[in-house]
This record gives C-alpha cells, sequence and structure tokens, in this order.
C-alpha cells in the first residue's frame, strides 16, 4: 500500500469516526429529551366536565380515572344519568390525555426519525433505531 493509499483510509477512517461520534452525540441528546418526556408523561393529568354539567372527572397519563367530583345539581339526577354522565366526562378526559401525551411525545419522535442511523454509515452495522425509545400506549 503506499502513501496516498494509506492517506485516503485515514482520511475514510477519520470521517467514519466523526459521524460516528455526532451519531452518538445526537443519541444522547436525544435520551435526554426522552427523560423530559418521561418526567412530563408522569405527571400528566387530564380533566373534563359531562355536556350536561353535572360531574367533572380527571385522569391520569394511562387515561385512568383518578378523580370524580359531582356538581351541586347531581343530587337531582337519577343513578343512570349520573353514570352516562360520568362516562361521557371520562371518554373525553382520556382523548384529551391522548392528545396530551402525543404532543409531549412528538418531538422526541421526530428527532428519532431525522437522526442517522449506523448502517447509513457502515453497511451491515446494526441499527439504533429502537435503542431507547420511549414507549406509546395503545389507545
Amino acid at each position: 500500500m503506499d502513501h496516498w493509499e494509506r492517506e485516503g483510509l485515514r482520511a475514510a477512517n477519520f470521517g467514519i469516526r466523526n459521524q460516528v461520534e455526532n451519531i452518538l452525540d445526537a443519541l444522547a441528546e436525544q435520551r435526554a429529551h426522552q427523560a423530559e418526556a418521561k418526567r412530563k408523561l408522569d405527571t400528566a393529568r387530564c380533566s373534563a366536565s359531562s355536556s350536561d354539567g353535572l360531574v367533572e372527572v380527571t385522569v391520569d397519563n394511562s387515561g385512568v380515572l383518578i378523580d370524580v367530583r359531582f356538581t351541586a345539581n347531581a343530587a337531582h339526577s337519577t343513578a343512570e344519568q349520573l353514570g352516562r354522565s360520568v362516562t361521557e366526562a371520562g371518554r373525553e378526559a382520556a382523548r384529551r390525555m391522548r392528545e396530551q401525551a402525543a404532543q409531549i411525545l412528538d418531538p422526541v419522535a421526530a428527532g428519532v426519525r431525522t437522526m442517522p442511523d449506523l448502517p447509513d454509515l457502515v453497511l451491515g452495522a446494526p441499527s439504533l433505531r429502537g435503542y431507547g425509545e420511549v414507549e406509546r400506549r395503545d389507545e
């Protein structure tokens, strides 16, 4: 191997190393964003009221009912009406929670999609795409 071939290999090696370092830096930054998104999701809550104004419910980040509040007018309603009101408000609160979770997770997902992957640099290298992704909950 002559001098120019060695220099060409060194330059190629340096370029690949630089790209790998950039990927690792982007991955570390992405992990930090994921940790922040997880913190936001862990504390997320959504509330909604029934259309008749009898009930307000709050759900956690999983859409699980964590609080139910009845207005004074609820005392004059039937059990069936209150049941429908709780169900209506619970569904709306869960829908809002799904929207809020999507807003929290979308920037993280966008960052992952735009990041270069190791196989883009080295043929046959393992993909880093799934590493550390924040899991989305099924609806």
